[in-house]
């Protein structure tokens, strides 16, 4: 490509940031949202008025009257996804959640599977919490210790906990982990105050999972693993204002879905997910199906609370 071509390419990038960055603009308000802006993404999730968090006061509005929550939903576009093989490193979305939640080991709460297309080949699945707005774990709790949010969310109290693992046998997703002794998590981790959207310090003998980062989300920043992936593929959005982003560009969450033959992971049990999937093997990054094998993730604690125990899951 010579010159000409070049300048001409980097006009044409310039004008789509342009129109993209002018629709996110309208779509929240272009004083509220430049405020919210963060330094590394366009900030979807900035506060809807100056008033009141919609997020935490019911009473809160979008500036026409009609109370509002976030609906707040994930979407993994498979064509972008090569389970880092592309950079020759073990998935970076599992690796910045780990260190994002002091994970224990071998907690992995955004877990990349390599699952068999059919025919030949594989491809990779990262697999969070599917945030089910029918979740079986919610309803078999017998203490209410999991409990969805009203943004969707589904949560655990530590807690509440009392250890009975029933939501584990209860996800059909095998989204969920069991703190079998003391978990072994960064000293720091002492060091905050306990939350549920955070589930640090971990007890022992609690559950625990992926939390969808809401806290990060409403501060105007994409959750860890979104943040992390080095292809793109993760996509943050609020089904409210049917609007996502994975930190590149903006898409019309409907649109986007309905567009490119979205699918949700074992939508036939009625679970109703928020995760969603375009198919794909990671072909919009140049992997080849064939291509097989990702490196084992990693914990970089190099030390630990007192007294904890690594176990096998």
């Amino acid at each position: 490509m010579d010159s000409k071509e070049q300048k001409q390419s980097s006009k044409e990038n310039y004008r789509k940031w342009q129109v993209s960055r002018r629709r996110l603009l309208q779509f929240m308000g272009a004083a509220g949202a430049t405020a919210a802006i963060a330094p590394f993404l366009p900030s979807v999730f900035a506060k809807v008025s100056a008033g009141p968090s919609a997020d935490t006061d019911p009473s809160a509005t979008n500036g026409t009257g009609t109370a509002r929550l976030r609906k707040w939903a994930m979407v993994i576009d498979l064509r972008r996804c090569d389970g880092c093989q592309g950079i020759d490193l073990p998935p970076q979305c599992t690796e910045a959640c780990v260190e994002g939640h002091y994970a224990p080991e071998p907690m992995q709460f955004i877990q990349v599977y390599e699952h068999e297309l059919h025919g030949e080949g594989t491809q990779f699945i990262p697999t969070p919490c599917m945030q089910c707005q029918n979740a079986p774990c919610v309803n078999v709790c017998p203490v209410g210790a999991t409990f969805a949010t009203p943004e969707g969310v589904i949560l655990v109290d530590q807690q509440r906990c009392i250890g009975c693992r029933m939501c584990m046998a209860a996800c059909p997703y095998d989204r969920r982990f069991f703190t079998w002794s003391k978990p072994p998590q960064p000293a720091e981790a002492l060091f905050s105050e306990y939350d549920p959207e955070h589930q640090f310090p971990l007890p022992r003998g609690v559950t625990v999972k992926c939390n969808f980062c809401p806290h990060l989300a409403r501060s105007g920043k994409l959750p860890y693993c979104a943040q992390a992936c080095p292809s793109s593929a993760i996509y943050y959005g609020d089904l409210e204002e049917d609007i996502a982003t994975n930190g590149a560009e903006v898409v019309k969450l409907s649109h986007f879905l309905a567009e490119n033959q979205s699918y949700q992971l074992k939508a036939d049990l009625g679970t109703k997910p928020r995760v969603y999937y375009i198919p794909g093997h990671g072909e919009a990054v140049g992997r080849s199906p064939y291509r097989t094998g990702r490196k084992p993730s990693r914990w970089p604690w190099q030390e630990k609370i007192e007294g904890a125990q690594t176990w096998t899951r």
